[in-house]
């Protein structure tokens, strides 16, 4: 009797700490899916307004139930400034979330802001100066590069770290994007209309100064202070055929009536 007692009371720490992991990691699972219910419980009211209640309870089933998986693999919040392939004066904001699909492509999706509510105005497509330079001529023009962007401290990555953002903007600089806007935001509160390609800025004095110094203050980020962090980043030489409305002649999308096949 007497080692029997002893043998469990030998035992008692072991089986203590052993409750208390498992107590804890059961406590930590739910925090974090009350974290993410909470979450979801946010995103859904402010996005929910004027709904019925129908949709609001099928909206919200949906978004604790369903799996997104491209959208969980997306990894990389970007906020930068594109303007119109035709326009220069007329700029705006862009939030990208983005995935690095393949060791020579990035696809991004894109909004107005980082926000529950926020608009989708577009997608973006990023790939490599090493398969850009094999593009036809044509499709060559639908693309800018990247070097300003970064080299100027214009397009950042909100709450990274400086060194970790450092070694992701070395890579970026040398790269070509592909950008549609299918909501002209700063024109229309509804997405009328056809895409319209972007471009950006390849030199000081063309993207608003105005717009940068307001994002900075609502992202807590110093363009200046990117800028001067960058400096050591080589300077890429754009290959030609990039930047299309530099030459003073550009391409924009349009609607053409065609006859339908069968």
């Amino acid at each position: 009797m007497q080692h029997d007692t002893a043998a469990r009371r030998g035992r008692q720490p072991g089986w203590r700490l052993a409750g208390s992991i498992g107590t804890g990691a059961a406590a930590g699972m739910a925090t974090a899916a009350g974290v993410l219910f909470g979450r979801k419980a946010v995103a859904a009211a402010k996005t929910g307004t004027g709904h019925p209640l129908k949709h609001r309870v099928l909206d919200a089933a949906a978004g604790a139930i369903q799996r997104k998986y491209p959208l969980d693999a997306m990894s990389t919040y970007l906020n930068g400034f594109h303007m119109y392939a035709d326009e220069m004066g007329r700029q705006v904001e862009a939030t990208h979330i983005c995935i690095h699909l393949r060791h020579d492509l990035h696809q991004c999706v894109i909004f107005d802001r980082n926000t529950p509510d926020a608009r989708l105005i577009g997608i973006e497509y990023i790939t490599t100066e090493q398969r850009f330079r094999d593009f036809p001529d044509e499709e060559k023009r639908l693309w800018h590069s990247h070097h300003h962007e970064v080299k100027s401290g214009v397009l950042v990555a909100p709450g990274i770290p400086d060194r970790a953002e450092h070694a992701y903007f070395s890579d970026l600089a040398t790269t070509y994007g592909k950008t549609f806007h299918t909501w002209q935001y700063d024109r229309d509160d509804f997405p009328y209309g056809i895409p319209q390609l972007m471009m950006a800025f390849t030199q000081d004095g063309q993207a608003d100064e105005a717009m940068i110094r307001d994002r900075d203050r609502r992202l807590g980020v110093s363009t200046e202070h990117k800028r001067q962090n960058r400096a050591d980043i080589p300077d890429p030489a754009v290959v030609p055929g990039a930047n299309s409305w530099q030459s003073g002649r550009t391409v924009q999308t349009c609607l053409e009536e065609t006859d339908f096949k069968r």
